[in-house]
């Protein structure tokens, strides 16, 4: 992915003070993804904004996440980061989660944070979940390796330990790392194209830093810290004429945090999306063509209750 981009013009995007209840506007949204399209107060709202281009891709579409203080730490330096952000911060991780069919983090983050991966803080499907652990670092005791969502383990080519659930196998690059592209490919050859790339920092860097992120949302929260575990880190670069500078919106959540919302596919050749390379990639990748027929797909029309909790209707404009 290429580091220069012309600087484009930030906004700031707040929801109209006679916008709809966002619980409302989010469940109108999973309803149906296309129907902005037909409702212009709906394209104007944040929640469309937000989960919108996830929703409506028909391509693999991978947008990665962070929180993260004033000062840029994920982290203490002892590793404690629940919670860094607030509850509004927190609705909008569990939304991400929703809007996607697979949510995947690092095995680090599964070790210091033991996270279940599942939507339990609004409406809507769990998302098959994916652990990227080249060591086989993964807890057997993990929380991530029960409950109703699936879960793929994703590995180097050379069999390293036991297999603790359903493996996908890909190739290391030349440093030794799994290979970000080669994960999105073989996770959209089973049926899994919208991806949430959820934690943590390293993970999060090495896929940004590989061109496979369409989109980066980064919550920052009213808080310093001083010190701990910074957030991305990239390949340092000479001068800020290299530096990405993404077509950004700013959304102020509820409680303080702060919301960017960067479009990182905005500064490949030409706009180009991610799926425009997935199919050469997954062949180049070797990715263990047996399971391509796999389809593992949440169903997009998610439980009609959840929390007790009505749902929504197929027409969006209702919920309006």
């Amino acid at each position: 992915m290429g580091r220069h981009a012309a600087t484009p013009a930030s906004t700031h995007a707040a929801p109209p003070p006679d916008e709809p209840d966002e619980e409302a506007l989010w469940r109108a949204i999973l309803a149906d993804p296309g129907a902005a399209a037909r409702c212009p107060r709906l394209s104007a709202t944040r929640a469309w904004a937000l989960y919108g281009p996830i929703l409506a891709a028909d391509r693999p579409f991978v947008v990665a996440q962070l929180g993260q203080s004033l000062d840029g730490r994920v982290a203490t330096v002892d590793g404690a980061s629940q919670y860094i952000n607030g509850v509004a911060a927190l609705d909008h991780l569990h939304r991400l989660r929703a809007a996607v069919d697979a949510v995947l983090v690092g095995v680090g983050t599964v070790v210091s944070d033991d996270p279940q991966l599942t939507v339990r803080r609004c409406f809507g499907a769990n998302p098959v979940r994916v652990v990227v652990d080249a060591r086989a670092r993964l807890p057997s005791d993990a929380r991530c390796l029960s409950g109703e969502a699936p879960l793929l383990v994703v590995r180097g080519p050379d069999g390293l330990g036991a297999d603790p659930a359903e493996t996908i196998r890909v190739p290391r690059r030349a440093d030794g790392l799994l290979d970000p592209v080669a994960i999105v490919a073989a996770l959209a050859a089973r049926g899994l194209r919208r991806i949430l790339v959820e934690g943590g920092a390293t993970t999060v860097s090495r896929f940004l830093e590989a061109g496979a992120v369409d989109r980066l949302h980064i919550a920052v929260a009213p808080l310093l810290i001083g010190s701990g575990i910074a957030g991305l880190k990239l390949a340092p670069v000479a001068s800020l004429d290299a530096a990405m500078r993404p077509p950004t919106a700013v959304h102020v959540l509820d409680d303080g945090n702060v919301l960017f919302d960067c479009d990182i596919a905005a500064l490949r050749p030409h706009s180009g999306r991610l799926g425009d390379e997935t199919a050469d990639d997954l062949s180049a990748a070797g990715a263990d063509a047996s399971l391509d027929d796999r389809d593992l797909r949440p169903r997009r029309d998610p439980p009609r209750h959840r929390h007790g909790a009505a749902a929504v209707g197929a027409d969006a404009e209702h919920a309006l």
